[in-house]
């Protein structure tokens, strides 16, 4: 089946939050913070209060004066060292201290948004300095400003899980160690389609239309945590959402200012994103201890998050995942620990992965090091470190436990499909050319459909129309996946209808009692089996109409290809009619569901990189890409097929180019336009060839694992691994990301050296 909705994005009839214009319609703009960390003494907003067009000026004072308090901690901080945690509850408006570039101080509404921004720049503000750090090592030193002053330091959290009684024992006892320091770097999501919230309040609700991959969530903040209503007095829709990534999962303080201000003004109020929120940004150092003949004996990870400003349950992701360092491998003592440090930059928050990229970047990196220090093939290393498919289900030596799978055949099919045999030959006629030419293999595994610790419920709802037409409502969250058709097909699989005769709504909060959004692979795992249970209940009560109708004994009534028959008679009833009968009896046919799973699910992969490097300029070319993925069961090959190469480009991206940099001495991002932070183009992709190794899972009736973060866990290992293998004949054994044509070209220069 095609993609159903590629139509209306590609004729420029999809609907999102930027292009709603209701009636009286009027603009926000905020004023925000210039450097990294200060005190605010007063501000000066009568120059914009005068501005043409304006109709508000609102700052923190007005926020109080109305009772509307600060976003508290979404949970508690966890301090496994012992520490005392900080609580950081963030403030809608500033009213006095700031603690990153870019912090919201006041709010214009005005007529037009340019209206709004002029005005914005005419409010000033004095600002008393205070000190600050950007990085993590400046925020941990002995002299380091607090950013909390209540806090005895700059930990926003801290756990460490795993044999930490067995591990020090374990690598002295090991024939070998490797030992690595790596940096992931911080970057962040860049949708298509930018935050964009829409507030109207009328009739003494509030109405969000926002673009968001959690409708259900931003309701439950805003209505408990804002406004203090019950939530059935805050609706919240989300349109076609143009990306999202995890960077939109959670409430953010324009969503409820633009409710506030609507309800102020009495008129719809629009704000529209010029940046987001941050996501990955961590550093660290890893261990693997190994015997006489390769196998790996012990892990030790030390991992630290540069967490930004303010703590939130959202930047906890990679501890959350931090089990993925076990990856596919026997690894029988592993210890991690993962402290979250505040500094004086942009909050992090969820990003593609959000974890998994980073603790499959820890292992795979530490693999080929040791493979390098041994003189070991990378991939015969990792092969005789597999876990094997008849040893499920596999308790790590981390937190996860596999409940199936069959990492050598995904590895075997990988090495097929990328000639892996052929590669040295390949080498030999690059260097020839000048090129230095590498290869990188990555076996991620990542947890959908959590969190690991206990996972979410899903909601689905279906109803049958006498005209035949079926409307599906899902809790889950499209927000460029393919949902109106992955999930539309799944439903008329299990009706025996045409898909053509489903409608599909989505993003309402009220539509549904709940619905989980989007987030961690879930849309078929748990959205998708879901749905299954609500079409088993449409047809369990269909069945009862039916018998009545046809007055048989509901036993003996049959439902197969859309149709409700009496076992050994041609009495049959459609969909449509059974709807029709129900309707006539004052009742609906229609029928909703949940789905909790009992635990989470564990996709898995190898990706397999090829690239050539350019010595003289530093620039890395992919020439091709190998990704063989088990997903479980697949619905629809062109999705699966799509998420990968989205998530590879994600993961490539980050690998190559992306980075948010800080200026140390200053605290200002130099990486504020595209210009600086870069993004990969269609040209920098190489042909990518796909395959799957399907192992249902059982955890739920589906089969599926999940696809969504795929690509991006394992693309992010194999590109860098590819470019180091690229520059190993030079000396060089590691470079961070990202692997620009600049830090390339240094490294080769410095071995030359």
């Amino acid at each position: 089946m095609r993609r159903r909705e590629d139509e209306r994005f590609l004729t420029g009839r999809g609907r999102y939050t930027g292009d709603l214009r209701p009636e009286g319609l009027v603009h926000a703009c905020f004023a925000r913070t210039q450097m990294p960390a200060g005190r605010i003494t007063a501000i000066d907003i009568e120059s914009a209060r005068t501005a043409p067009g304006v109709l508000a000026v609102l700052t923190a004072a007005d926020l109080d004066a109305n009772n509307i308090p600060d976003l508290p901690l979404d949970a508690e901080p966890p301090r496994d060292d012992g520490g005392k945690p900080a609580h950081t509850p963030r403030p809608l408006l500033i009213r006095d201290i700031f603690r990153f570039q870019g912090e919201p101080y006041a709010m214009v509404v005005a007529e037009t948004a340019q209206q709004a921004a002029d005005a914005a720049e005419l409010i000033t503000a004095e600002i008393e300095d205070l000190p600050f750090a950007v990085n993590i090592a400046d925020a941990l030193g002995a002299d380091a400003p607090r950013l909390w002053e209540e806090a005895d330091d700059n930990i926003a959290f801290a756990r460490r899980v795993g044999g930490w009684d067995r591990i020090d024992s374990e690598l002295k006892a090991a024939t070998h160690v490797a030992s690595l320091d790596f940096t992931i770097s911080r970057v962040t999501a860049a949708p298509m389609e930018p935050r964009v919230s829409l507030g109207e309040c009328g009739d003494g609700r509030y109405t969000l239309h926002t673009a968001t991959q959690s409708p259900f969530a931003v309701r439950g903040r805003l209505a408990k945590d804002v406004f203090g209503v019950d939530p059935s007095m805050v609706r919240v829709l989300a349109h076609d959402v143009g990306g999202s990534f995890g960077m939109k999962g959670g409430m953010f303080s324009e969503d409820a200012l633009v409710l506030w201000a609507a309800r102020r003004c009495g008129r719809p109020v629009l704000w529209e994103s010029g940046s987001d929120d941050h996501a990955r940004d961590v550093e660290g150092r890893v261990e693997l201890g190994l015997d006489a003949d390769g196998g790996f004996t012990c892990l030790r990870v030390r991992a630290r998050s540069n967490a930004g400003a303010y703590f939130s349950r959202r930047a906890m992701g990679i501890f959350g995942n931090m089990g993925g360092v076990a990856g596919t491998y026997r690894t029988p003592v592993i210890a991690a620990e993962v402290t979250g440090v505040f500094t004086n930059t942009v909050p992090i928050t969820p990003y593609r992965g959000a974890g998994r990229p980073e603790a499959t970047f820890i292992i795979e990196r530490i693999i080929d090091r040791a493979a390098g220090e041994l003189g070991i093939d990378p991939f015969e290393l990792r092969r005789r470190n597999l876990i094997p498919a008849d040893a499920m289900p596999w308790q790590t030596g981390l937190t996860f436990k596999y409940d199936c799978g069959d990492f050598a055949e995904t590895m075997s099919r990988a090495r097929k499909l990328a000639d892996l045999g052929g590669f040295e030959a390949r080498r030999n006629k690059a260097a020839a050319r000048g090129r230095l030419r590498g290869i990188g293999i990555a076996n991620p595994i990542e947890v959908a459909g959590g969190p690991a610790s206990q996972p979410r419920k899903d909601d689905a709802w279906i109803g049958v129309a006498p005209d035949g037409t079926v409307e599906l409502r899902p809790g889950c969250m499209s927000v460029g996946q393919g949902h109106e058709t992955g999930l539309v097909e799944l439903t008329a699989q299990l009706l025996g209808i045409d898909a053509d005769s489903i409608t599909f709504r989505q993003g309402d909060t009220d539509i549904l009692p709940s619905g989980r959004g989007s987030g961690g692979s879930s849309g078929l795992v748990v959205g998708g089996s879901a749905i299954q249970r609500a079409a088993e209940a449409l047809i369990e009560k269909g069945r009862a109409i039916a018998a009545e109708a046809l007055e048989a004994a509901a036993a003996d009534v049959v439902f197969e290809d859309g149709r409700y028959h009496v076992a050994g008679t041609d009495l049959a009833m459609t969909l449509a009619k059974v709807a029709a009968h129900a309707t006539g009896d004052g009742g609906r046919f229609e029928a909703g569901a949940e789905f909790l799973p009992p635990a989470v699910t564990y996709p898995n992969g190898c990706h397999i990189c090829e690239v050539e490097v350019d010595p003289e300029t530093g620039v890395v070319e992919l020439i091709r890409y190998v990704g063989v993925e088990d997903v479980g069961t697949v619905v629809n090959p062109v999705l699966v097929e799509g998420q990968m190469h989205g998530g590879i480009a994600q993961g490539v991206g980050q690998a190559l180019g992306e980075a948010i940099v800080y200026d140390r001495e200053s605290g200002q991002i130099l990486t504020g336009s595209f210009l600086d932070y870069t993004m990969p183009v269609a040209g920098v992709m190489p042909e990518i060839l796909l395959d799957n190794v399907v192992v249902p899972t059982a955890v739920n009736p589906l089969g599926a694992k999940g696809v969504g973060e795929a690509g991006t866990v394992g693309s992010l290992a194999a590109t860098m691994n590819a470019v180091c293998n690229a520059l190993s004949p030079l000396g060089v054994t590691h470079l961070d990301m990202p692997a620009s044509p600049q830090r390339v070209w240094q490294a080769i220069r410095d071995a030359g050296s």
